[in-house]
């Protein structure tokens, strides 16, 4: 195995859609890292919410404690709820998956209802959501949190860099809400792993992620544009993917920190 790279960046979004919170390490666990899209908004019929809907939803920050959520946004104050759900069970869902969540508080759920102007609740998993990862691409017992669709997101500095050049106006990595952000002397080297080890926690590589309009976001304003989606359409495009960065599925647990050695295996 090489030791090529190394970890640069941890960040996590512990509510679907918010913004990232950076970390200087974090647990990894069987569905993802602690934290990590564990919370999610739903609308009336129990529909998830994400920034491909509501792009505002980059404006709300949310900060975890060790016994609280504090969300805020802009102009609309803030709320906390507490860690631990204390609401109904209801299903909800998540592209294909149904899945029990919690509801977290009735005080919460009206906080973002006023803040969003329709009516919302916010829904935490919990030991009895069951959500499997895609069997194409995992092994039986994969779970995944309320993440698109595989525990971790990684992604190459080296390859943004590249990216960036390619466009002529950089954007930050930010754009691509990864979990691990690497640093690897050869842009786009991921493409070709399979395995690796970030200290001494395994992973999988599952498959390239094939990016979305939320690419297009501004995290800091809200706003819409058209890159890097149309750039990387010009040299990133499989089939009817354009992809950027690598999912990641944990094949045992651990903490991990920046600056470890990120040790990859071809197979």
């Amino acid at each position: 195995m090489s030791s090529d790279a190394t970890l640069a960046g941890i960040r996590i979004y512990p509510i679907k859609g918010l913004r990232g919170l950076d970390m200087p390490s974090a647990h990894v666990e069987p569905r993802g890292l602690q934290h990590d899209r564990r919370w999610m908004l739903v609308d009336a019929d129990g529909l998830f919410l994400s920034q491909r809907s509501h792009a505002e939803l980059a404006l709300f920050s949310v900060s975890v404690g060790p016994q609280t959520l504090v969300i805020s946004r802009p102009h609309c104050g803030s709320v906390r709820g507490p860690l631990a759900p204390s609401g109904p069970e209801r299903e909800v869902s998540v592209w294909r998956s149904t899945l029990l969540a919690q509801q977290v508080s009735d005080e919460v759920d009206a906080w973002f209802s006023e803040a969003l102007g329709q009516p919302v609740s916010l829904m935490a998993m919990t030991k009895r959501s069951d959500r499997p990862v895609n069997p194409e691409f995992a092994k039986p017992g994969d779970q995944v949190s309320f993440a698109d669709g595989y525990p971790l997101l990684l992604a190459n500095l080296t390859s943004l860099e590249d990216l960036n050049v390619r466009m002529g106006a950089p954007l930050p990595m930010n754009r691509f809400r990864p979990n691990l952000i690497v640093q690897h002397p050869e842009a786009w080297a991921e493409d070709g792993w399979k395995r690796i080890r970030v200290g001494s926690v395994r992973f999988r590589v599952a498959k390239p992620c094939g990016r979305c309009l939320v690419t297009t976001t501004d995290q800091e304003t809200a706003e819409r544009g058209v890159e890097p989606l149309k750039t990387l359409a010009t040299f990133r495009q499989v089939d009817q993917a354009v992809n950027f960065g690598m999912n990641l599925i944990p094949d045992g647990q651990g903490v991990i920190r920046i600056g470890d050695k990120v040790r990859v295996s071809p197979a």
